[in-house]
C-alpha cells in the first residue's frame, strides 16, 4: 500500500481541476504575450544558441509535424481529455492526481488553440513560440510552447509510475501481486485429464472396473 493516505474522490478531483486550470491559465497568458510583443518567425536570441524565442502558427502536432491534417489532432487532443476526466473517478494517488491534472492542463491548452484560434473552429493554429536550436526534429528545430512542455513530461512520468507500480488508486503493484496474477493464470490453464488416461498403479480388471492393484504377470 501506499505510504500516504488515499485521497478522497472529491480531493483529488479537486487537485486535478485547479493544477489544470492553472496550466490552462499560464500556456494562453505566455502565449498572449508571445503574439502581443514578439516579431513573427524572426528568432529573438535569449541564451545564445541554446534558447531563444520564435513565434510560429503551429498547424500540426508538435514540431510542426502533420500540417495537413489540423482537424485530426483536434479530436485527438479532445479524446485524451475525455480519458483524464472519465479516470478522475478512480484516482485516489497524490502523485496521479498531480500528474493527470498537469497533463490535462496541457491537452486543454493546444486544445483551446485548435477551438478558437484562426483560421477557424476546430482547425484553429497553435502558437508556438519556445526555440530550442539544438534540439532537432526531423528537419526542423523545435518550436513549442508551455502546453507541449506539460504534455511531453507528464506523459514521460506517466510511463514512471507504470514502471514503479503506482495505481491509480494508490496501491503499488509487489511481486507477490505478480506472482498471485502468475498463479491465478497458469492455475486456468490447466485441464482435468482425459479419462482414459489411467496411471501405472491402476489396472482393469477382469470385470473392466478400474483397480488400484498393481499389474501381476
Amino acid at each position: 500500500m501506499s505510504a500516504r493516505r488515499p485521497l478522497r474522490l472529491a480531493t483529488a478531483g479537486t487537485l486535478i481541476a485547479v493544477l489544470a486550470v492553472a496550466v490552462l491559465a499560464v500556456d494562453q497568458f505566455t502565449k498572449y504575450l508571445a503574439i502581443t510583443f514578439l516579431p513573427s518567425e524572426t528568432l529573438v536570441p535569449v541564451l545564445g544558441d541554446f534558447f531563444g524565442l520564435y513565434l510560429i502558427r503551429n498547424s500540426g502536432a508538435a514540431f510542426s509535424f502533420g500540417a495537413g491534417v489540423t482537424w485530426v489532432f483536434t479530436l485527438a487532443l479532445a479524446a485524451v481529455a475525455v480519458v483524464i476526466v472519465v479516470l478522475v473517478r478512480r484516482v485516489r494517488s497524490r502523485a496521479w492526481a498531480i500528474v493527470l491534472g498537469l497533463l490535462l492542463g496541457g491537452v486543454l491548452g493546444n486544445l483551446t488553440d485548435r477551438l478558437f484560434r484562426e483560421p477557424g473552429f476546430a482547425i484553429g493554429h497553435v502558437v508556438d513560440f519556445i526555440s530550442t536550436p539544438w534540439m532537432w526534429f526531423w528537419t526542423n528545430p523545435a518550436i513549442y510552447n508551455v502546453a507541449d512542455c506539460f504534455i511531453v513530461t507528464m506523459m514521460v512520468t506517466i510511463a514512471i509510475l507504470v514502471l514503479i507500480g503506482l495505481r491509480l488508486d494508490g496501491t503499488r503493484e509487489t511481486r507477490a501481486d505478480a506472482d498471485a496474477t502468475g498463479a491465478a493464470e497458469s492455475e486456468g490453464a490447466v485441464t482435468e485429464a482425459p479419462a482414459s488416461e489411467v496411471s501405472g498403479s491402476e489396472v482393469s480388471g477382469s470385470d473392466g472396473a478400474v483397480t488400484d492393484e498393481p499389474r501381476r504377470d
